[in-house]
C-alpha cells in the first residue's frame, strides 16, 4: 500500500488568496536554498492499493495545480505503508 501527502498552498506566490483551496490551513515552512519561505497549506493524504494509477493521476494533478495556482512547485510525498 502507498500513502501520498499532497501539500497545496492557500496563497499564490504573490500573496493573493488561491480560489481553489478554501479549506482549513496549516502553517508550514520550507527550506529552499539559503532562504526560508513560509506558506499556509492544506495537506491532502491519500492511501491506495493502486500506486501506478495514483502516481499517474497525482503527476497530472501536480502539473495542473502548478499552472492554476501559479506555483513554482507543489510537493507530493510518496511512502510505503502497512495497515493494521
Amino acid at each position: 500500500m502507498k500513502e501520498y501527502d499532497l501539500f497545496v498552498p492557500l496563497y499564490h506566490n504573490d500573496g493573493t488568496p488561491d480560489e481553489v483551496s478554501g479549506l482549513a490551513a496549516a502553517l508550514a515552512g520550507a527550506l529552499l536554498r539559503p532562504d526560508i519561505y513560509r506558506d499556509e497549506i492544506v495537506i491532502y493524504r491519500v492511501l491506495t492499493s493502486k500506486p501506478r494509477a495514483a502516481r499517474r493521476f497525482l503527476l497530472q494533478l501536480k502539473a495542473e495545480l502548478k499552472r492554476e495556482l501559479r506555483q513554482e512547485e507543489i510537493l507530493i510525498v510518496e511512502r510505503d505503508v502497512d495497515t493494521v
